[in-house]
């Protein structure tokens, strides 16, 4: 009999999360049936979306949502060996049982020398959520400007690698001067710190006055209806994430999009990665082809010990994670 730890959404957030907002729980494993498995969490994931899916999808006393990176450590399922690293939807727990369909395999290239955490990240759903944003909802081309901010979180700082890679010119903002000199490091052309310019505006000019071909937003609120205005015709904006907005009490009021969006006839468009599912291989191999050359590089904010997933998770809301932000177990 195994001994399961889990963390459980003890009350709905109120505002910004708290610890009190979570309970953990022990909770004793059934032996496995034929065809199921046993899995240990190795590498815990901790996103922005788990902050409003949790008041769209779950109830109080639901085991907090979630991925992991976890090993096989029993199984009665001739489909998977004990020893494989997997990667799993299945919250914010220790060990869990599954029947083997909601688990995807690392890709058979994953090398040794690779941290197997890049699969919540990098080379994982934050990952792909950059690709495809990029490919399908921007659809950038080489020579255009691309805005992205959070530019120094698990997405943004993919997306501005990756338009790079594809030819383009890479403005990013982030909350901190060693986030942006990150930025500088990684290969954006233009970083700036949001919260110490005196003008959002002018910042925004100055980096690009020409404007932006493409606009890649993580965090929507003042920043989207201040960047909107500096989009060139025909621009894209991708809306990824509205970090700004997730932990409001009362909902934020305008400037409102219509105006620039009608004459500079803009695309806005809201997207969720899954909608690629289907194409997920192509995007890992990429991301993983790409990470192993070089040209994207990986930065990870690793906390120790499964204990500490809730202060994790409010660090990272806050915006103290550089790259992406795990817990390992």
């Amino acid at each position: 009999m195994v001994t399961a730890k889990v963390w459980v959404l003890k009350k709905h957030f109120e505002g910004f999360p708290k610890i009190s907002n979570f309970d953990l729980k022990e909770i004793e494993l059934p032996n496995l049936k034929d065809g199921e498995l046993l899995l240990q969490s190795v590498f815990l994931s901790v996103d922005p979306y788990m902050r409003p899916y949790s008041r769209r999808d779950m109830k109080e006393g639901d085991v907090m949502i979630g991925t992991q990176v976890a090993r096989i450590v029993e199984s009665k399922n001739p489909a998977f060996t004990v020893g494989v690293f997997v990667v799993a939807r299945s919250g914010w727990r220790t060990h869990f049982i599954s029947d083997g369909k909601d688990l995807q395999a690392l890709p058979s290239s994953w090398p040794e020398s690779l941290p197997r955490s890049l699969a919540l990240g990098t080379i994982g759903m934050p990952g792909l959520t950059a690709y495809f944003g990029l490919l399908e909802v921007c659809k950038t081309k080489p020579g255009e400007t691309v805005l992205v901010n959070a530019a120094a979180g698990a997405v943004g700082s993919v997306v501005g690698q990756l338009a790079k890679i594809w030819g383009c010119k890479v403005v990013g903002c982030a909350g901190s001067d060693d986030k942006v000199a990150y930025l500088k490091k990684i290969g954006f052309d233009e970083a700036f710190n949001y919260k110490t310019v005196t003008s959002l505006d002018e910042a925004l000019r100055k980096a690009s006055p020409d404007g932006y071909d493409c606009f890649f937003d993580n965090v929507g609120g003042e920043f989207a209806s201040v960047a909107i205005n500096q989009m060139k015709k025909y621009g894209r904006i991708a809306v990824c994430g509205a970090i700004s907005q997730y932990n409001d009490t009362v909902p934020q009021k305008g400037p409102y999009v219509q105006i620039p969006m009608i004459f500079k006839e803009l695309r806005m468009e809201g997207f969720l990665v899954t909608s690629w599912n289907n194409r997920w291989e192509e995007g890992l191999k990429a991301l993983l082809k790409w990470v192993m050359e070089g040209k994207v590089k990986c930065h990870e904010q690793v906390t120790e010990g499964f204990e500490n997933m809730p202060a994790a998770f409010i660090g990272m809301l806050k915006g103290e994670n550089l790259g992406k932000a795990v817990v390992k177990v």
